[in-house]
């Protein structure tokens, strides 16, 4: 409980500021990242009517009252949208009770002043006052002016300001994403390794050369995207996002347009009827293919392009048109469409005519919205439908028909999926050589990930990751790469030596292997670089989530670097200081902020150039085997890792995950230290004063110095939504008066 501060506080309230957050219910709010304790503003107000004309905010205002005179009072709030009261029966916030609402769906609101509308929004009678929120009489504040953001202990928290429905109540209602449903992969670090002298001399050796490498190939600026591939993931890890393709269908081959007019009609055969009517089908270009002689029929005045399914046989004739039809009868009959959505009888010369508008409607004449029963104009034919109509198909796998290019316009697709078949082939051979150098003593429980990256010209290499039992007691992981070899023309493609044998035959038989130097270092070292300014409450989330990966991994090989442009909203120095992250760097510069610069004053200060550098940005929510994801996708001298994050949307969240891939984005970037010694670093000249493209930039350097960068979208991993309003530079202008 805080204490009245000074008189000069006195007929005022504290507001919290929660920007960055989209929705219109408190209980929306209340899932905010940040909500109670950091708001994006900490201020004062003099009155209860604030309307800062301003969006995707919530408010919250609190404080102490005096009342002027004893006796019952009555309580009434209104607001748009969503707003709840709280008070308190003495000077003690946790016994502060809902008294006033206005809403609770988020779809309610009020006018200014209008406290009737709804039942909840005046409270009963109450005597007695000593309240942490608002109401008209004298107000007392707590003074948070010399207040750093991240120093939170004065700041309520009461069952105003938390969740009161019990976490295990929500499960009826959670999102339904199936990214959401538990994957084994999210836990496996937790299975202890496999004996690494286990899987020694398991395969033979080969040379890892893959031909998609563009090592000193002149790559144009920010071509480098063009020669990222992506890998192929078994079994199905589900980052796809269904969910999110009412809208946005671009997984699918055909375009927007195409779907729209015709569906998926040209992946299903239509059951024949019973009058054996042919059809016209729509082909995979989208024009129409003439499969039957023209049906004859009878054109109708009023033409609609696309109309609900019909079944509706035509007259067996056309009949001539009488001296009073309409102008454009024609005598030809028209043809009939049907396509999986709309079925229509359209003529040539109304395909050909422009539309016009409806003539208007004389005075006195029922409106279209009319609710009174209208009889049908003489002229219109209502078309049924046949719900008995149906269609055969295939089982279709469309994951089948999407390639390893890196497609920049699709961000609701998933990672590729490898054939289970495939997957099945390579490790029988994997597992049976390894009972065979190790005497049988390993049963394969579960396959648990299998990555594999093509090279069609050359070979294939596997990530694979499987839980074993060891001699029937123990649980063990196993996580390797492994090499088939396809194609081998030249005797320096394998290290064994077989008899003498040279590999000379373009297609001799693929051989599995292990390929040399590519070995993931499985305790290496990982350091987060992260550049800041002014934004305290980032950092802290930060630092809270370092916090709980080190807690729920026990991992002690992370370390924590952050670059502080000279914040003045919180010590971050101190703040790291106090927190349990396993090790971490403060560095302070002056100046404004700049990317480039922050990110490489990180990495200059890494003394072991045989550790990992992750260039990291300050919005993520990381899963808990981040790390492990990091070290077995960067191979020194050979593999950078470039995970994809996925972008919550305004009002998103990791338990309700709305979004997007950011398919195009490289800035979260994972690298040995002396590889990126070796391509120079980051390019703090022509990027100093802005940043945007320094991550497409380093890319293309990355490239043409010989290395691969492994590109996969990860689950659980999350770039928090915010606004640019604030950040970094930037000035506020003063807002206007009024």
């Amino acid at each position: 409980v805080f204490h009245v501060s000074s008189s000069q506080f006195k007929g005022q309230a504290n507001l919290h500021v929660f920007e960055d957050w989209c929705g219109s219910s408190v209980a929306q709010l209340r899932k905010n990242l940040h909500f109670p304790l950091y708001p994006h503003t900490r201020t004062t107000v003099k009155k209860l009517a604030v309307a800062p004309k301003w969006k995707n905010y919530g408010l919250r205002i609190f404080g102490y009252i005096l009342p002027y005179k004893d006796g019952d009072f009555q309580f009434a709030v209104s607001s748009d949208d969503n707003s709840e009261f709280w008070l308190s029966s003495d000077d003690s916030p946790l016994n502060a009770r809902l008294l006033a609402y206005v809403g609770k769906l988020g779809s309610e609101w009020t006018a200014p002043g209008e406290f009737t509308k709804f039942r909840s929004q005046a409270s009963k009678s109450v005597n007695g006052f000593s309240s942490p929120l608002i109401i008209l009489f004298s107000l007392f504040v707590k003074d948070e002016s010399s207040l750093k953001m991240n120093h939170v202990d004065h700041i309520p928290q009461t069952l105003a300001s938390h969740d009161p429905v019990p976490a295990k109540t929500h499960t009826s209602s959670q999102h339904g994403a199936d990214m959401l449903q538990p994957d084994p992969r999210d836990t496996f670090f937790n299975i202890p390794m496999i004996d690494p002298s286990h899987l020694e001399n398991v395969l033979p050796a080969c040379l890892y050369s893959p031909t998609y490498v563009v090592k000193d190939f002149p790559i144009a600026r920010y071509q480098g995207l063009q020669f990222v591939y992506l890998s192929f993931v078994y079994p199905n890890d589900f980052t796809r996002l269904t969910h999110m393709e009412r809208e946005n269908k671009c997984f699918y081959r055909e375009s927007p347009i195409y779907l729209e007019k015709f569906g998926f009609y040209k992946y299903m055969k239509m059951d024949e009827e019973e009058d054996d009517r042919p059809f016209f089908f729509p082909n995979p270009d989208g024009e129409f293919s003439c499969v039957c002689d023209q049906i004859r029929g009878v054109w109708q005045k009023h033409q609609h392009p696309l109309r609900p399914i019909t079944t509706a046989r035509p007259p067996p004739a056309a009949t001539p048109p009488s001296a009073n039809s309409s102008e454009n009868m024609l005598p030809t009959e028209p043809l009939r469409v049907t396509s999986y959505l709309h079925t229509s009888e359209i003529t040539e010369s109304q395909q050909q005519r422009p539309d016009t508008d409806p003539e208007p409607e004389e005075d006195g004449g029922l409106s279209e919205y009319s609710y009174e029963d209208v009889e049908p104009r003489p002229g219109w034919a209502e078309e049924s439908i046949n719900w008995q109509r149906t269609f055969s198909v295939n089982s279709m796998d469309f994951e089948t028909l999407r390639s390893d290019w890196n497609d920049l316009r699709c961000n609701v697709s998933g990672n590729l999926q490898l054939s289970e078949s495939e997957v099945v082939d390579v490790l029988s051979q994997y597992m049976e050589k390894l009972n065979e150098r190790n005497g049988g003593i390993y049963t394969l429980l579960r396959i648990i990930n299998v990555e594999k990256r093509r090279d069609s010209a050359r070979g294939n290499r596997y990530l694979i990751e499987l839980e074993l039992m060891e001699r029937g007691r123990k649980v063990v992981r196993l996580s390797e790469y492994i090499y088939l070899l396809l194609h081998r023309g030249r005797v320096e493609d394998s290290l064994e030596n077989m008899e003498g044998v040279t590999w000379s035959t373009v297609y001799a038989k693929p051989l599995l292997c292990q390929p040399v130097m590519l070995q993931w270092k499985k305790d290496v070292m990982v350091h987060f670089v992260v550049p800041v300014k002014n934004q305290a409450r980032w950092v802290q989330q930060f630092i809270s989530d370092m916090e709980f990966l080190h807690r729920e991994t026990k991992d002690n090989n992370f370390n924590i670097i952050i670059v502080d442009f000279q914040s003045e909203d919180m010590d971050v120095e101190q703040a790291l200081r106090g927190s349990s992250v396993p090790r971490y760097e403060y560095l302070r510069r002056e100046g404004n902020f700049e990317r480039s610069a922050g990110l490489q004053i990180g990495v200059d200060t890494i003394e072991d150039s045989h550790s990992i550098v992750f260039l990291c940005d300050l919005h993520i929510h990381f899963p808990l085997n981040i790390l492990e994801n990091i070290r077995k996708h960067c191979v020194e001298g050979k593999l950078a890792f470039a995970p994809i994050v996925m972008r919550l949307g305004c009002g998103s969240s990791p338990q309700e995950p709305d979004g997007y891939w950011e398919v195009n984005g490289f800035g979260l970037f994972g690298i040995y230290k002396s590889d990126f010694d070796k391509i120079g670093g980051m390019n703090t000249e022509e990027f100093k004063d802005r940043w945007g493209g320094e991550d497409w930039e380093l890319l293309d350097r990355v490239l043409q110095n010989g290395l691969e960068v492994e590109r996969l979208r990860l689950r659980n991993f999350f770039h928090y939504y915010h606004s640019k309003r604030g950040m970094w530079n930037s000035q506020a202008s003063k807002a206007p008066k009024g």
